[in-house]
Parts: C-alpha cells; structure tokens; sequence
C-alpha cells in the first residue's frame, strides 16, 4: 500500500524540497512504496526550481532537486490525500493546524523524528550562509530513514545497521 507523505516549509524552495528529494530517494533505495510532495505556507515563488544553493548543496549528495513550488491547500491536509504531513517548524506547524479543520494526528514537525542532538525546527537557511544548506541535508538524512521506517511498519532496515 502506498504512502503519501507532504513536506511543507514557507517557501517551498528549500526545506522541504529537499525533504522530498531524500525522501524519496530513501524509498527507492529500500524498495518502500511511497509518494512524497512537498509544499510552501506562503505564495512567493509557486512555479520556481529550489533556490540554486539547496539544488547545489542537494547536488553535491547526489540529489535532484526538480519539483516547482506551490502552495499547501487545505485537501492537502486531509488524511486521506497524505498520511503524514510534516511541518520544518513550529510556526509552519502552527499554520498547518490552523488551515486543517478535523484531525490533525498526522500534522506533525520533522524535529519529531529526530533526537536531542538536533533542533525541533529545522532551520530556514535562505537568509543565511551556504553551510546552511548542508546543516538542512543533515536534518533531513538523519531523520528519514525513521519516518521511512514509521510509515511502512516494518523492519526495512533490516540488519542495515547491526554493530559488527
């Protein structure tokens, strides 16, 4: 069975398209039947690429950046379109809970899948340096795998990352 899962940043030209270009490349890699999207709260760049730092930087890991920005819609948000949604931070999670009326179980923030080491926020690295881009990769490297793992309710990792 497939699932549907919907990254969404403020712009939809850096977080969470790269959320969508680890994420599915995780799934093809671990043969996980997945559909993953991404989208922006906010309407300033529906139709662009990613920011050409993110596309690099994502580049640079062997990920292809080529979906265009659009705006979340409130179906978007509906558990039957997507059963996960996952907000890049509290004030997009925030949004998010306001647009969707109904449950919201499946309205989560990416920072919940990964440990204390990290931010809950995963943070916006447009107005900042290029390091920022990668900082991003690794949020979303670490925390994919688990969700990936969440979702298909399974061991697909199996013996993966036993210690030798």
């Amino acid at each position: 069975m497939t699932k549907r899962i919907l990254f969404v940043c403020m712009g939809n030209i850096c977080r969470s398209p790269a959320g969508e270009a680890v994420m599915k490349r995780f799934a093809q890699e671990y043969g996980v039947d997945m559909e993953v999207d991404s989208a922006a709260t906010q309407a300033f760049h529906v139709g662009e690429l990613a920011d050409p730092r993110m596309r690099s930087a994502a580049e640079a890991r062997g990920y292809e950046l080529t979906s265009r920005a659009r705006v979340v819609t409130a179906a978007d948000l509906d558990p039957k379109r997507f059963d996960l949604v996952l907000a890049m931070d509290s004030e997009i999670h925030a949004f998010l809970h306001g647009l969707r009326k109904g449950s919201k179980t499946h309205i989560r923030m990416f920072g919940d899948y990964l440990d204390d080491e990290w931010p809950n926020d995963v943070p916006d690295p447009y107005y900042g340096e290029e390091e920022g881009f990668g900082e991003v990769l690794d949020m979303l490297e670490e925390g994919c795998p688990l969700i990936m793992q969440t979702l298909a309710g399974e061991d697909i990792f199996e013996g993966e990352f036993d210690d030798i």
